[in-house]
């Protein structure tokens, strides 16, 4: 049997309603057979817990974690990206990790999907939860 994979879900997590999606789409992860690095967890990157630590444990916590996955998720919904969404990916793109995009949101900019540097940078864009599991199978 081959190992799990190792999922770090790259998404904004600074409302109530990023916070419980993000966890949906770990419990959804998980469901199907991947182990998931969930930042408002794993790296404690949560409003409650930013009181407790400084920054740069975090910060450091969250870059182990994509360093330790084998594919990232960005979640691409917005006006814009989140910034640190944004630098999750690039970085994950720099460290050659398949980057997949999860865009919900149905609005487009005049030219794209998204910011140029974050489409050109992800292997594959899922517009829904069911689509990225598909995507998600040719990486197992």
């Amino acid at each position: 049997m081959s190992k799990k994979k190792i999922i770090y879900i790259a998404a904004p997590l600074f409302t109530h309603a990023e916070l419980e999606y993000n966890q949906k789409l770990k419990d959804m992860l998980l469901n199907n057979g991947f182990s998931v690095f969930l930042p408002q967890e794993d790296a404690e990157d949560a409003a409650q817990e930013r009181e407790r630590q400084n920054q740069e444990c975090i910060f450091v916590k969250c870059v182990e974690g994509v360093d330790a996955s084998d594919i990232v998720v960005a979640v691409l919904d917005g006006v814009d990206v989140d910034s640190g969404t944004a630098w999750e990916a690039g970085y994950a793109y720099a460290k050659g990790k398949p980057v997949i995009g999860l865009r919900t949101d149905f609005r487009e900019l005049s030219d794209g999907i998204v910011n140029l540097m974050i489409e050109m940078s992800i292997v594959s864009l899922a517009r829904d939860e069911e689509e990225l599991l598909k995507v998600l199978e040719k990486f197992r």
